[in-house]
């Protein structure tokens, strides 16, 4: 797997849309599309996935909404609308026939479950301490 792959899960048909910049938010940083969705809890790749499979109309409704709910960006409360047509012709014109790896390997479409290190720690503990019990009453 090169590095492009765990960078860009797509590819890179995303790229000049989730790189397109859209302002700077109050420290004066720049603000590209792909941190814009990430404020807002997005994963980008599957946002962009997802709008591309819309229509452009909807790509760009979808898009609006989500500019308008980051409030940390002056540039984007302003033209929301206009901007995010703009960013929509960046889309590919059809989502592209790529299959996520996730879904090559099989129909697995169990929710992934995330744990820290300190959580498994804990519950090693909490499992060595049990045995350790057990041992001795036993």
């Amino acid at each position: 797997m090169s590095a492009s792959d765990v960078l860009h899960p797509d590819g890179s048909d995303y790229d000049a849309f989730l790189f397109a910049e859209v302002g700077e938010d109050r420290t004066g940083a720049a603000v590209t599309v792909l941190s814009a969705l990430a404020r807002l809890n997005l994963e980008p790749w599957t946002e962009a996935r997802e709008l591309s499979g819309l229509g452009r109309e909807d790509a760009k409704v979808r898009l609006t909404t989500h500019f308008e709910a980051i409030t940390d960006i002056p540039a984007l409360a302003l033209a929301s609308e206009g901007r995010a047509a703009k960013l929509v012709s960046l889309l590919p014109k059809r989502a592209p026939l790529r299959v996520p790896k996730s879904l090559e390997a099989g129909t697995n479409n169990f929710p992934k479950l995330s744990m820290s290190w300190t959580t498994m720690a804990l519950v090693g503990v909490v499992v060595l301490a049990w045995l350790l019990y057990l041992a001795q009453t036993g």
